[in-house]
């Protein structure tokens, strides 16, 4: 369990091609939010894990001021690549993001989630909503993908929807929490879309 939070681990899952979470695009949900009526206005966003890049990329192209964040030195190294070849100034940093908030305590408009919650261990949830809150501007937002399987063991870690509303509710407002739609094949009816408002 404790691998889950050693940079060497996820390194290593790269160099030996086993990045199962990796669908080499960027999550349809987040896709289909940006092409939607309630589109969030471009502002300055965090990607955590952001692994190959594909969704900070995607809200590059949409306009936000992104920041993408992973453990393995070898997912930055293609994120950077992947957003040169799109012409994109996309910053990508290898870094643990728990120190995150001694540069950029409540810095970002949103924080994007996607594969990052759920390879975190469940006891490591109360200080991921912490983070979050601590990097968020006030009424900030939170834009997730939740692995909502019921699978044992991880990663991934699964949460059910009353799991999730316990957790953030403290400090978020769910704006909305609804199953997705549009997942890739291997996920259909393993996920769930939020959109949580950082409480000021």
């Amino acid at each position: 369990m404790t691998n889950c939070l050693n940079p060497e681990f996820w390194e290593s899952r790269y160099q030996d091609g086993t990045t199962r979470w990796d669908i080499g695009q960027p999550a349809p949900p987040l896709v289909s939010l940006l092409q939607s009526q309630q589109a969030p206005p471009p502002g300055k966003t965090l990607v955590i894990g952001c692994g190959r890049g594909y969704d900070a990329i995607l809200f590059a192209q949409a306009g936000h001021d992104v920041i993408g964040v992973d453990f393995a030195p070898s997912a930055i190294a293609e994120a950077t690549q992947l957003a040169r070849q799109a012409n994109l100034s996309v910053v990508f940093y290898q870094e643990d993001l728990f120190n995150l908030p001694q540069q950029y305590s409540h810095y970002f408009d949103y924080v994007v989630e996607h594969t990052c919650f759920c390879a975190l261990p469940p006891e490591k949830r109360s200080d991921y909503v912490n983070l979050v809150h601590s990097l968020l501007k006030p009424s900030g937002e939170l834009l997730a993908v939740f692995f909502t399987h019921h699978y044992s063991g991880g990663p991934p870690y699964g949460i059910q929807p009353p799991e999730i509303r316990e957790l953030f509710t403290p400090k978020f407002d769910i704006i909305a929490l609804e199953p997705v739609t549009n997942s890739v094949p291997s996920r259909q009816g393993e996920e769930h879309f939020g959109r949580l408002r950082d409480r000021a």
